[in-house]
């Protein structure tokens, strides 16, 4: 019995993977980063943990990757959720009022004591999580059900949703004190713990994407929806579980945000993150589309932005001018996922033929 032929990694193979386009811009970037900013590849030891630019982007970049994952599952039906941002802030408002309602009285007390909370860490969590899980409910039944535009149902909760996450705190800033809620943004085992939750999440969404069929359906449905009724889809069913997916996300990213900054600011919390998440999965190959993608080249891309942003502060870039750097990364993304350059990029590795005598 002959074995299979192994899979050559030949240079058309290489420019035609997902991972590709997202791994060069990031290798250009750090390029520039090793060649121009002195020390951004250092890596320091303090108590065992290890500190640098490098492990500043990653932690910085960690609530887009974890909007990435569940922006990546709704694009790839053909939808987008642009309420993203608005669910953080809700999620990070609902912790921090069980953890301190005295907002609820009209004043807050500034509590001292990091292991003071009204409510434990598990019930705040979970709370949080399952009123995400309700704002991305809301979107899926929208989209899925009412078969209003995502971007218009979406656009719905991202009006709505800080109104809502102000009214949770009584439109004002909770700190947050509690040292266990802290270890989700600022802990820190050898890496910082969100990418642990990153991992997590990550893991998870991709076992159920490629190990189940769930994945083909998503993909199915955003490549072509007729044929995916008349397969016997249920194109709602498969809207609603992304949706209601990324809404959860959403608050994961949203409790890390809190977490890090220590309060429940519902004004600032995930503001336009919505826009970052959504250029990290296109720039990872994903198509607005919708059809096939990758969660990994979603994540990719999510680094891409951070260490644009890392980049640009360490040189000097003002923050202000930070949006219209990041505009000439989009009008690049969309020149470089063009038609004409993808044309380009397989003439380029097309094997040549030798002229017959």
């Amino acid at each position: 019995m002959k074995r299979p032929p192994r899979k050559s990694f030949t240079w058309k193979s290489i420019t035609e993977s997902r991972l590709f386009l997202p791994l060069l811009a990031l290798s250009l970037i750090l390029l520039f980063d090793f060649i121009f900013i002195p020390g951004f590849f250092s890596i320091e030891n303090r108590e065992g943990n290890l500190y640098g630019s490098l492990i500043d982007i990653l932690r910085n970049g960690s609530t887009v990757m974890l909007l990435a994952i569940g922006m990546t599952l709704v694009i790839a039906t053909g939808g987008v959720d642009l309420s993203v941002g608005a669910v953080m802030a809700i999620a990070a408002s609902t912790a921090g009022i069980l953890m301190n309602p005295s907002a609820l009285w009209n004043e807050v007390f500034f509590v001292t004591d990091p292991t003071f909370t009204f409510q434990p860490l598990w019930i705040v969590i979970g709370v949080a999580l399952f009123v995400s899980l309700l704002c991305g409910l809301w979107n899926g039944m929208l989209v899925g059900y009412m078969r209003i535009q995502p971007m218009v149902a979406t656009l719905i909760l991202m009006i709505s949703g800080r109104g809502i996450a102000q009214l949770i705190t009584n439109g004002l800033r909770v700190q947050i004190t509690y040292k266990p809620y802290m270890i989700l943004g600022q802990g820190w085992i050898i890496l910082p713990f969100s990418l642990y939750i990153v991992a997590v999440v990550f893991t998870f969404t991709w076992l159920m994407t490629r190990k189940t069929a769930i994945g083909m359906f998503i993909e199915s449905v955003g490549i072509n929806l007729r044929s995916s009724f008349y397969s016997g889809i249920d194109e709602k069913k498969i809207k609603l579980i992304v949706y209601t997916f990324c809404g959860v996300c959403a608050g994961i990213a949203g409790l890390v945000a809190s977490s890090n900054i220590r309060t429940s600011d519902s004004n600032n919390i995930g503001l336009t993150t919505e826009l970052d998440a959504i250029l990290a999965v296109v720039i990872g190959g994903t198509s607005m589309a919708g059809g096939r993608f990758s969660l990994l080249a979603s994540m990719v891309g999510a680094l891409v932005l951070q260490a644009i942003t890392q980049s640009m502060y360490a040189i000097g870039v003002p923050a202000f001018a930070l949006q219209a750097i990041k505009a000439v990364v989009v009008v690049l993304v969309i020149l470089l996922y063009s038609e004409q350059s993808r044309s380009f990029i397989r003439r380029f590795s097309a094997p040549k033929t030798e002229a017959k005598p």
